[in-house]
């Protein structure tokens, strides 16, 4: 073999390198001509090492111009179809900015968490502010700071979650009414909304575990028309302006008198309908002057100060406002029926 031969196979190998449509093809060119054991121009190499040492020398430098020339050419092309790869990667994914996205499904309140954000707002504009308290209540606070000593009947009815002789899952969200006059004296309006729990076996209307929101309104000549009016502005706020509501005498320990609030029927206007009853009232809320010693166990002077309670369940508010007809729908997390709210 001549230089001029080797000088040969390297431009063949160059026009077969140009003739590469990819980058599987450069590979395949490469390993024709320089692959370890048998490419072509390693194999033309192996009988340098035969040649009379006066021709060793030039075909050895014949060799190295081959080997670079290819190996030039290789890098070459396997640059330029990078880019053009790149390139038609980048035409592929190409975005256009002003076109509108697709739009994501988003989320929203539940029933009774969005009852629950609209009473705290219908009351903020009454000068009310939301107070917690906590979950685990001592069963003094619970029950007897409320008039509901251990001998009362109203006990037998509530079937609480005892977790030690003196501590419980608080059956009410009264507690927190204690605990806010011993907080702050007054003047004191506030609302305490939160998780309540009684050993009730879950049915249409009945869970062991439910929501409360409680409001207490503390001040010098508080009145039981005080009450009235602030539940008519509730009622119209949250059920609309042309509601009415009905008072009917009732019992709670902690209030006296004792009241039961019903709204007229936002659905059929007191016609009468099946979110009714046909009677043309729905029942709402309890309410009441606080009882004196409620007060005092407030440490609150009854003597210089009286007040108002009341209560509702966001849930049950759910219910009738959305035409729930079955309120375990409301804790079971089934996409299907809270897409629809």
């Amino acid at each position: 073999m001549r230089p001029e031969s080797l000088a040969g196979l390297a431009a063949t190998a160059r026009a077969e390198v140009a003739a590469a449509v990819d980058l599987e093809g450069v590979e395949a060119v490469r390993l024709r001509y320089l692959a370890r054991r048998d490419g072509e121009l390693t194999v033309a190499a192996a009988s340098i090492g035969r040649l009379p040492d006066q021709e060793r020398g030039p075909m050895g430098r014949a060799f190295n111009a081959a080997k670079a020339e290819i190996e030039q050419a290789l890098a070459e092309r396997r640059s330029a179809l990078l880019q053009t790869t790149r390139a038609q990667a980048a035409e592929a994914e190409w975005l256009d900015l002003s076109d509108p996205a697709v739009s994501l499904e988003l989320g929203h309140l539940h029933p009774s968490t969005r009852i629950q954000r609209e009473v705290e707002a219908i009351f903020a504009q009454l000068g009310y502010r939301v107070v917690e308290g906590p979950e685990v209540e001592l069963d003094e606070v619970n029950f007897q700071l409320l008039n509901i000593p251990p001998e009362h009947p109203a006990r037998d009815t509530q079937d609480t979650f005892y977790l030690t002789e003196t501590l419980l899952l608080r059956t009410q969200t009264s507690p927190a009414q204690i605990r806010a006059m011993w907080a702050q004296p007054p003047p004191l309006r506030v609302i305490t909304p939160g998780r309540v729990f009684r050993r009730d076996n879950p049915d249409a209307t009945h869970f062991p575990m439910f929501h409360q929101v409680e409001g207490l309104c503390v001040d010098e000549g508080i009145s039981f028309s005080d009450l009235k009016g602030t539940l008519e502005y509730f009622s119209r706020s949250m059920f609309g302006p042309d509601r009415a509501i009905r008072l009917r005498p009732s019992y709670f320990p902690f209030t006296e008198p004792s009241i039961e609030v019903d709204v007229s029927c936002f659905l059929c206007g007191g016609a009468g309908c099946r979110v009714c009853g046909s009677s043309g009232w729905i029942e709402i809320l309890g309410a009441g002057m606080v009882h004196p010693q409620v007060l005092r166990n407030g440490r609150v002077d009854p003597d210089r100060y009286s007040g108002f309670a009341f209560g509702m369940g966001p849930d049950r508010i759910a219910m009738l406002k959305y035409g729930i007809a079955d309120g375990r729908d409301l804790y079971e997390n089934d996409l299907r029926f809270l897409r629809q709210i």
